[in-house]
C-alpha cells in the first residue's frame, strides 16, 4: 500500500509506475482515489467546522440563558447540526473503506533498478553458478527415481487427499527433514532468530500480506474463518501488526519453518504428478524488518544466504531478476533462484527474494519509533529452502546409474551418516 499523501502529490508518477507494470486496467484507481480522497477531506473539514459551530452556539446559548434572555433562535440553529454531523460520519466511514480498498489495489512503486518488461519472458539472468552434470546414462525424472526406489507414493496420496499431495517414505522423508534442519542451522548461524509460527492465520493479517486475488486463488479457509498459511512469512510478519518497534531494536531477523498450504487454482493448477507443484510442502523462510535506508543492504544479504545454501548442496543454479510486469503488486524488487533440472534440460524456480519496502508494513501498521518520530518500517522475505523442489533438484542432479541417489555431503550428518539413498523395502515385503 502506498502513502496516500504520495499518491495525492504524485498521481502521474503512480500512473507511470502502473504503466511500467503493464496493468492499464489499474490506471483508473488513481483517479478514483484522487476523487474520493478529495471528497473525504472536504467532508472532514465540514464536520470539524460544524463541531466548532456547535460548540460556539452552545456557549452563546448558555450565556443568553444566564442573562435570562431568549435563546430559542440559536437553539433552533443548533438542532440542525447533530443530524448533519451524523450523516457526514456515515458517509466518511463508507468513503474510508472505499479508499482503503482502492489503496490496497494500487501497485507498489518499483525500485529504480527493476528491469522493465511485460512478463516472465523479460526477466533477466544476473548470475549463473555451477555447471550441469554430464550423464553417461539415461536421465530419469524425480518421479521415476522416487517410485523406482519406493521412497514416495503419489498414487496413495491421490486416494487419500487428491492430486497435489504426496507420501514420502524412508530415505526421502529423512532427506526432507535433513534439508529443513540444515537450512535452519545455517540461518541461526547467520544471526537469525528461529521461530515456529502458528499454521493458521486470521483474514485481517492475510489481507496485509496478500492481495485479494491471491487470497481467493491460493488460500484454504477453515470453518472457523481462519486460513491455512501459504508460507511462514505471513504469520512471522503478522506477529508485528499494529506494533511500534523501537529504532534500536532493528533490524529484526527471523527464520521460520512451517508446512505451506496452497490451493493454486486457475492457470497454475495441480495437473502433474510429483513434488514440483503441490498443495502442501515444507519450507524454511527468512524475514527482515528494518530501517528504510537499510532494506536493499538486507535484500542482497538475504539473497546471498540462499546462494550459499545451494552452493553448499552442489546444485547448479542461476539468479533470475523479476521484471516489472512479472512482479506482484506489493513487491518493489524481487529475484528468484532457479536450479537445474537434468530431466528438463532447463532451470526451474526454487526460491524467491522480495523487498516490499514500506507497502506491507503500511498495510499491517508496523512502525518504527525514534523519539517523537513515527514511520513505517521496510519488510523483506526470502525462501531459505522449499524442500519439495529442493528434493526434485537433488534426486535428478545426484542420481546414479544403479538407480540410487548420492546424498549431498553437507546433508550426510543430518541423514544419520547415510551417504546414499537406496531402495525402501516397502510395507508388504
Amino acid at each position: 500500500m502506498l502513502d496516500p499523501k504520495f499518491i495525492r502529490e504524485n498521481p502521474e508518477k503512480v500512473k507511470e509506475n502502473i504503466r511500467k507494470k503493464f496493468k492499464p486496467e489499474k490506471l483508473k484507481l488513481v483517479e478514483d482515489f484522487i476523487k474520493k480522497d478529495k471528497e473525504y477531506r472536504k467532508l472532514l473539514k465540514e464536520s470539524q467546522e460544524l463541531r466548532a459551530k456547535r460548540n460556539q452556539l452552545s456557549s452563546e446559548i448558555n450565556q443568553l440563558k444566564k442573562a435570562k434572555k431568549d435563546a430559542s433562535e440559536l437553539i433552533e440553529k443548533a438542532k440542525d447540526i447533530p443530524p448533519r454531523i451524523k450523516e457526514i460520519e456515515e458517509i466518511t466511514l463508507a468513503l474510508s473503506e472505499e479508499i482503503k480498498e482502492i489503496l490496497m489495489n494500487i501497485p507498489n512503486m518499483i525500485h529504480e533498478s527493476v528491469p522493465i518488461g511485460k512478463d516472465s519472458s523479460d526477466n533477466i539472468v544476473r548470475e549463473v553458478t555451477g555447471k550441469p552434470r554430464q550423464f553417461d546414462f539415461p536421465v530419469k525424472s524425480h518421479v521415476e527415481i522416487a517410485e523406482s526406489l519406493n521412497i514416495a507414493d503419489f498414487d496413495a496420496s491421490a486416494r487419500t487427499s487428491g492430486n497435489g499431495f504426496y507420501f514420502l517414505k524412508g530415505d526421502l522423508a529423512l532427506l526432507d527433514m535433513a534439508l529443513i534442519n540444515y537450512a535452519r542451522d545455517y540461518m541461526v548461524s547467520q544471526g537469525y532468530l528461529f521461530v515456529e509460527p502458528p499454521w493458521l492465520i486470521r483474514e485481517e493479517i492475510l489481507k496485509g500480506v496478500y492481495s485479494k486475488e491471491e487470497i481467493e486463488h491460493m488460500s484454504y479457509k477453515t470453518q472457523d474463518d481462519l486460513f491455512l498459511i501459504a508460507t511462514s512469512e505471513h504469520p512471522l510478519i503478522g506477529m508485528f501488526v499494529n506494533r511500534l518497534i523501537p529504532k534500536k531494536a532493528l533490524p529484526i531477523k527471523i527464520t521460520g519453518f512451517s508446512p505451506c498450504f496452497r490451493r493454486e487454482i486457475g492457470s497454475h493448477g495441480i495437473d502433474e504428478k510429483g513434488l514440483f507443484r503441490t498443495h502442501q510442502f515444507n519450507k524454511q523462510e527468512m524475514i527482515v524488518i528494518c530501517e528504510p535506508e537499510d532494506s536493499y543492504k538486507f535484500y542482497d544479504e538475504m539473497m546471498g544466504h540462499t546462494k550459499e545454501i545451494f552452493k553448499s548442496l552442489g546444485v547448479p543454479f542461476r539468479e533470475n531478476e523479476g521484471c516489472s510486469g512479472d512482479m506482484a503488486d506489493l513487491k518493489a524488487k524481487t529475484a528468484d533462484l532457479e536450479v537445474w533440472s537434468p530431466r528438463k534440460s532447463d532451470y526451474f524456480e526454487i526460491t524467491s527474494c522480495t523487498n516490499m519496502e514500506a507497502a506491507q508494513a503500511r498495510r499491517l501498521n508496523i512502525r518504527v519509533v525514534d523519539g517523537n518520530e513515527r514511520y513505517f518500517a521496510h519488510t523483506l522475505n526470502n525462501t531459505v529452502i522449499a524442500t519439495s523442489r529442493a528434493m526434485v533438484a537433488i534426486l535428478e542432479n545426484f542420481q546414479n546409474k544403479d538407480g540410487t541417489v548420492t546424498v549431498p555431503e553437507v546433508l550426510v550428518p543430518y541423514m544419520g551418516g547415510k551417504k546414499t539413498i537406496g531402495m525402501h523395502s516397502g510395507f508388504f515385503e
